[in-house]
């Protein structure tokens, strides 16, 4: 099979580019060639720039399906599809469950409503546009390629490589030992998917001509965070203690959810079960393999010592969870207990 990505050096699309080559499909990269150019010297690589509008060289050749990894804005996404349609059968492009309206009523279905932009001429790409803007772009493909599309639309990406650092946050922070501060309930359910099952799985879809709409998460269903503290305590030093702070507290002392402390949102209105869920069962259908959560933590964990000392992008710094802890211990309850 002959797979077109526009991207794939770089976290999923890298992952997605060793599952291909695995199974001997051959492979083509569309990306600016700036990170991680040495990767793959077995695929052709082709040089562009889709936010300048650059894609000559992608103006010949044809392929079984293009998988897109790079997709925010309509407009963009809009013009690669417009010059590829007559030469690729299927077009394979990873969304997000962030397209939907509401989490109002338990995990998010495919058919669900999703949100919608004020200007939807807009390529800003925030917190507030990310999932209507791919929802746009999950229209706009079916729009040019009808009946030719299959949207994925992945929950939390996580493991090895994954330069967020939200999930890594985690896994150093309790690898470091001492007390550690965790948010929110201990049954509130969590969900990710790790960036190899996601990668196979794409890889699968696209040897099977599969088009349509599907949710992709995990790890397991129903996974609390109480769950992935026990997890993440099989990689920590043994004295370690996981402190376990109630929203109105972090809520209060603005905390800023997702980003100082990854994996939790405050149970809200809008956010009732205190993350961003969505039903995966058509993806584990067709075909959708989960790991051990356990191999993602050790893996990440491994990766993550081979880049030495580095800032991590998200998670509280060491001084900032201290001085939490350290009021919650003279106006809470502190929670020790797994």
């Amino acid at each position: 099979m002959k797979l077109l990505l526009l991207g794939g050096t770089s976290f999923l699309g890298k992952h997605i580019a060793q599952a291909a080559l695995s199974k001997g499909h051959e492979v083509t990269l569309f990306n600016r060639g700036k990170t991680n150019p040495h990767l793959f010297p077995q695929a052709e690589k082709l040089t562009g720039d889709r936010e300048s509008g650059d894609l000559s060289a992608l103006g010949q050749g044809e392929w079984d399906a293009v998988i897109d990894t790079s997709g925010y804005a309509p407009a963009k996404v809009e013009q690669s599809a417009s010059l590829l349609k007559d030469r690729i059968n299927r077009y394979i492009f990873i969304s997000s469950i962030s397209v939907y309206k509401e989490f109002l009523t338990g995990e998010a279905q495919e058919s669900d409503e999703t949100g919608t932009l004020n200007h939807p001429d807009t390529e800003e790409v925030n917190g507030e546009t990310y999932g209507p803007l791919k929802a746009l772009c999950e229209q706009k493909l079916e729009q040019i390629l009808p009946g030719r599309v299959l949207s994925i639309r992945p929950g939390l990406i996580v493991g090895p490589d994954d330069t967020t650092d939200r999930f890594t946050y985690w896994v150093q922070r309790f690898s470091e030992g001492g007390e550690v501060l965790v948010p929110g309930s201990k049954e509130r359910v969590i969900q990710w998917i790790d960036v190899r099952d996601l990668a196979q799985w794409i890889i699968l879809m696209a040897e099977e001509g599969e088009t349509g709409t599907y949710n992709v998460t995990g790890p397991q269903q129903g996974y609390s965070m109480k769950e992935f503290v026990e997890d993440l305590l099989l990689i920590a030093p043994k004295e370690t203690e996981a402190t376990w702070i109630e929203d109105a507290f972090l809520v209060e002392r603005e905390v800023t959810p997702f980003t100082q402390l990854p994996l939790w949102i405050p149970v809200n209105d809008q956010y009732p079960n205190g993350f961003i869920l969505a039903d995966y069962s058509r993806a584990m259908k067709k075909g959708l393999v989960l790991r051990n959560p356990r191999e993602t933590i050790e893996d990440t964990m491994s990766w993550n010592r081979t880049r030495g000392s580095v800032e991590l992008k998200a998670g509280l710094s060491r001084e900032e969870e201290a001085g939490l802890l350290s009021s919650w211990s003279v106006i809470g309850q502190p929670d020790k207990s797994i």
